[in-house]
């Protein structure tokens, strides 16, 4: 798709929260939250001649490798929002892209997200083949207070549970789609605090894509009064 006339570097998306979107306690899910920065993300990308239509031309696609969101407030059923979204930076393989939420004026969530350049034909990183002079980098503007950083997987944790991917977590690209993690990790916790939107912030790592029929063990520990999955 060629680029949008109303293409800008900085993209901004009004959502309407919807029912199915909220927890018992109406507010949005966590993992509805992450769907929204997705999918303005995507719609970004799409303007600028870089959605998964066009890179499929080269065979590629971009993946989730890390993410940070911090949490101020949680929209509710029948607010509408405001997702904004820029690039950090992009270069060869990589791109890191920030998003924030507005409520009206207020800022009520940010996050730094970290993508890479995926080959769905060999399932392997490489360097983008579109061109992307066209967005306007700005390292600058910061989304979150703390960047995204590497979770120590070597902390101790025990067993939570098994999970075996399903159709109804795969996404266009034939893997678990990156909020499915989320969402099991969610599964696992107390969910007295996550109703009272105590869930301040959390960091993820992708390591590794899961395939249709993959089983994999969730395991979890707790440091400092804070969860942590693997």
């Amino acid at each position: 798709m060629p680029i949008s006339e109303k293409f800008e570097s900085v993209y901004s998306h009004e959502w309407e929260i919807n029912f199915l979107q909220c927890t018992p306690n109406g507010l949005l899910k966590h993992t509805e939250l992450c769907n929204l920065l997705q999918l303005t993300a995507g719609y970004h990308a799409e303007m600028g001649g870089l959605s998964f239509t066009d890179m499929q031309q080269h065979d590629q696609a971009w993946v989730l490798s890390r993410m940070r969101v911090e949490i101020d407030e949680l929209p509710k059923w029948r607010d509408i929002v405001t997702v904004k979204t820029w690039i950090y930076d992009l270069q060869g393989s990589r791109s890191i892209r920030a998003l924030e939420m507005y409520l009206g004026d207020k800022k009520i969530a940010g996050s730094e997200t970290f993508w890479a350049v995926f080959n769905t034909k060999l399932r392997r990183p490489e360097a983008l083949a579109l061109p992307h002079e066209h967005f306007e980098k700005y390292p600058e503007r910061r989304a979150t207070v703390e960047t995204f950083k590497k979770v120590d997987i070597s902390r101790e944790a025990a067993l939570h549970s098994e999970r075996t991917v399903v159709l109804s977590d795969l996404d266009i690209v034939f893997h678990a789609n990156n909020v499915k993690y989320l969402e099991w990790c969610l599964d696992g916790i107390d969910p007295k605090p996550i109703l009272k939107n105590k869930l301040a912030s959390f960091d993820m790592n992708y390591m590794r894509e899961l395939m249709l029929g993959d089983t994999v063990e969730i395991n979890k520990g707790n440091d400092d009064g804070q969860d942590h999955f693997t």
